[in-house]
């Protein structure tokens, strides 16, 4: 993966806000491709996961099962979360097809940590358009969740709770 890295997409990253402690700086197509040939992966994903390298990270989202991620892993992963774009890929890619996807992004969105507390929201902006199977009961269990935390001056918190406004 350090091979696939370039030095101009890392300080890319930098200027959109994104500081990881490792960042290879791989494209997003070459992850893509890169997901494609791995294919689906539990247990590389647990493994890139605790590399705790940005890039690995990114791809293990993208490789997981969420028929295997639980609530713990997506309890342990979250607190791992230091910036929006593993935040946002890891919800997009994989937390919104788990299991407790609903619940998470509610109890998440009620705690104080800045990128748990965007997960919550940007779970719920993904649930909307991905969940086909969702109730207008569940999305209306949401807007008061959503009608609490618009005062956030937090960036990355005010950006999710209006996308999941929307």
């Amino acid at each position: 993966m350090r091979a696939l890295g370039e030095r101009r997409n890392v300080d890319g990253l930098a200027r959109f806000g994104i500081r990881a402690k490792v960042v290879y700086g791989v494209a997003k197509p070459k992850m893509d491709e890169l997901a494609r040939r791995i294919g689906k992966d539990h247990q590389l994903a647990l493994e890139l996961w605790a590399s705790g390298v940005h890039d690995a990270r990114i791809l293990a989202g993208m490789i997981d099962l969420p028929s295997e991620v639980s609530s713990e892993q997506m309890e342990r992963w979250v607190r791992d979360f230091d910036n929006w774009d593993v935040c946002d890929g890891t919800c997009c890619h994989l937390f919104v097809f788990a299991a407790p996807a609903w619940k998470k992004a509610m109890a998440w969105s009620r705690r104080e940590p800045e990128f748990i507390k965007r997960a919550g929201f940007a779970l719920m902006a993904y649930l909307a358009y991905r969940d086909k199977q969702a109730t207008d009961a569940q999305f209306r269990r949401v807007l008061p969740l959503i009608e609490r935390e618009a005062g956030d001056d937090r960036h990355f918190v005010k950006k999710a709770v209006n996308w999941a406004l929307r």
